[in-house]
């Protein structure tokens, strides 16, 4: 099925259904607005036959005028609902409305196509369900549909494929002992319980004794000697009693049904003898070339099963041994094709940056002029003399009135002077007058304060011992060295190589100056957090990270033009629960300076430095890396999975 042309259709129904309702709307407005009146009863098709009196005097009824006011007003809350795509809660609104208003077609028709919609509607609900692979919410959103449409071929259509994605999906086991088979190999079934054995005889009477006692006959091969024999057991069950006796005796047995058995001796012969060999073929799909080998070997040194075959084109393993060697083989595997754990560090970098800069109090000055008022009178006046006498000739003064004249120069812009410019206190008289100038008193009333939060969440999906990095910061360029070359043409030097003046020597100069390149050799640096994480999952489900931090940042000093740089590093491991969050890394820096500005003595004064001028820097950022792991594929079981022993043992020559 094509899912966009059902979008498309989809989206066309909804645009008629609209065209529909509105004018539903207009006719069911016009009859609640005119009068009531009475509609004659339709004669019923022949086929059916007439219903009695009664009955059609109560089907021919018409709706009262409250009736169809009140589905008019159903009709219209549920036009509101379908066009908000509310179409089961519209479908209930229009039946209502057809139930109290049978004269008005328009409703039935409604409800049938809200209830057409919300099938749809549900049939995509499963399709994203399907596509997301949530079997559970396509089949309840399919089952809705057919609740509400059951005649719809769309709802049948789909519950067969997701029948098919849900055979498609078992799983299939590697080996079957009832699959592909001729016949069941024979198990032998003894009789519960424990025996004790007290025996002093020959081998041929102690095994028969020994599996008489839990309902075995048994049929000795001539390989068993009868030589004498001592075997003392207590409270045994058949595998014990059985792993003794072959002890003692050097013997093994074969199953003939459930209830004999063949004892021979342990030799290698007789196994390869009397030992049923079963015959597998395992498919092994996915495997390169490389690994398919190397289960070959697998196969043969350690399970000792030297008749297996790999097929490398088919994917398939070949392989004749007891029943036994192929269970363990074949459990074997499982573990090896489960793959490893799979965890998700859910990475949370958390950087806190608080920077506050205050500047209060006040700036007194901190140096004062002394001056002779008629020394700097006359000295302005002679340096001015050209203004002076422009100033007499204009009348504005007198030659005599020196201060008027001073007022004017410096009033007019055309002369200043540093003594005059912060005011000027005087003292003394006639040629002693002098005065005092100060520097200008300042206010500071300044704060300035910034926050910066900076929240980074990163997902590593990691391996079983595979290790991931994360990243954050910039690359800064460093330039390690450079190289200039000189242009490759013979220098031609007046007065040595060629005649001329000594003069030509610097446009010479100047011009194997701009003939020469420098090439930069540039090395980039990664600034900023590196975090390198290894997750390792243990039996108890827990998760040991080996983690490796290291931050570098530019340490604000270069040596001979090459920025210095200060790192940090840390490296440890760490033991978490799956699913728990833990800061496994705090960093925190702070800085504060503060410098004050004012009188000597006065400043240091407790109480009276909080007036002069003091300016506060306080800096501080704070780093925090939050791991939270969650191990999403577990081939084990939960809490401590059971161990594998293969036993090995050497049959006596």
């Amino acid at each position: 099925m094509n899912p966009q042309r059902y979008k498309t259709g989809f989206w066309a129904g909804q645009a008629v259904a609209l065209a529909g309702v509105l004018l539903a709307l207009a006719a069911c407005t016009a009859q609640a607005q005119a009068p009531s009146q009475p509609t004659p009863p339709q004669s019923a098709p022949a086929s059916q036959g007439a219903p009695p009196a009664s009955a059609a005097g109560q089907q021919a009824k018409p709706p009262s005028g409250s009736d169809r006011r009140r589905a008019a007003k159903l009709y219209l809350v549920a036009s509101k609902l379908f066009e908000n795509e509310k179409f089961e809660e519209a479908m209930r609104g229009f039946a209502q409305a057809a139930a109290l208003d049978p004269s008005n077609a328009n409703y039935a028709l409604a409800a049938d196509l809200a209830r057409s919609h919300a099938a749809t509607a549900q049939i995509q609900a499963a399709a994203k369900s399907r596509l997301r692979g949530d079997p559970a919410a396509a089949r309840i959103a399919l089952a809705r549909a057919l609740e509400l449409d059951p005649k719809n071929a769309q709802v049948t259509e789909h519950l067969r494929e997701l029948g098919d994605d849900a055979l498609l999906g078992q799983p299939r086991p590697i080996y079957e002992q009832a699959a592909n088979t001729a016949g069941e190999a024979a198990v032998l079934l003894p009789a519960a319980g424990a025996h004790s054995f007290h025996l002093r005889t020959g081998q041929h009477q102690v095994i028969q004794q020994v599996f008489k006692a839990y309902g075995v006959e048994t049929a000795l091969d001539d390989s068993i000697p009868s030589m004498p024999v001592r075997l003392d057991m207590d409270d045994a069950s058949f595998a014990q009693a059985t792993r003794v006796l072959s002890l003692v005796t050097n013997s093994f047995y074969v199953p003939l049904d459930a209830h004999r058995v063949l004892v021979a001796r342990d030799t290698r012969d007789n196994r390869q003898k009397f030992l049923r060999q079963e015959f597998e073929t395992i498919y092994l799909p996915g495997l390169t070339a490389t690994e398919l080998t190397e289960v070959g070997n697998l196969a043969k040194n350690l399970f000792e099963a030297q008749e297996s075959v790999v097929e490398q084109s088919s994917g398939t393993l070949t392989i004749r041994a007891p029943a036994s060697t192929l269970n363990a083989f074949n459990a074997t595997m499982r573990e090896l094709l489960d793959g490893r754990n799979q965890v998700m560090l859910e990475v949370r970098m958390i950087q806190i940056a608080h920077t506050n800069q205050r500047n209060t109090g006040v700036n007194m000055p901190q140096q004062i002029t002394a001056f002779n008022a008629y020394s700097e009178e006359q000295s302005i006046l002679n340096a001015n003399a050209s203004l002076v006498q422009q100033i007499i000739s204009s009348g504005l003064a007198a030659p005599g009135d020196t201060l008027a004249i001073l007022g004017i120069l410096l009033a007019s812009g055309q002369v200043s002077s540093s003594l005059f410019s912060n005011g000027v206190a005087f003292f003394g008289g006639g040629l002693t007058l002098s005065g005092l100038s100060t520097g200008p008193v300042t206010g500071n009333l300044n704060l300035n304060s910034s926050d910066s939060r900076e929240l980074d969440q990163i997902q590593l999906r990691l391996g079983d011992g595979e290790a991931g990095t994360v990243r954050t910061g910039v690359r800064y360029p460093i330039m390690t060295s450079s190289f200039s070359n000189v242009s490759a043409s013979t220098a031609s030097i007046p007065g040595l190589t060629s005649a001329g003046s000594s003069s030509s020597l610097s446009s010479l100069l100047s011009s194997l100056s701009s003939a020469a390149t420098s090439v930069p050799q540039v090395e980039y640096q990664d600034l900023g957090l590196t975090l390198k994480a290894t997750p390792k999952v243990m039996r108890n489900g827990e998760v040991a990270l080996t983690l490796d931090l290291k931050i570098d940042a530019l340490a604000g000093s270069s040596i001979n033009g090459v920025p210095v740089l200060d790192n940090r590093a840390y490296s440890g491991v760490v033991t978490l629960k799956q699913g728990e969050g833990v800061v496994v890394v705090s960093d925190l820096d702070k800085q504060e300076s503060r410098a004050i500005s004012g009188a000597p003595g006065i400043s240091e004064i407790p109480g009276l430095n909080n007036l002069t001028g003091k300016d506060t820097q306080n800096n501080y950022a704070t780093l925090l890396i939050v791991i939270t792991p969650h191990v999403i594929r577990g081939t084990q079981a939960a809490g401590h999975s059971p161990m594998m022993r293969v036993e090995k043992s050497t049959p006596a020559q």
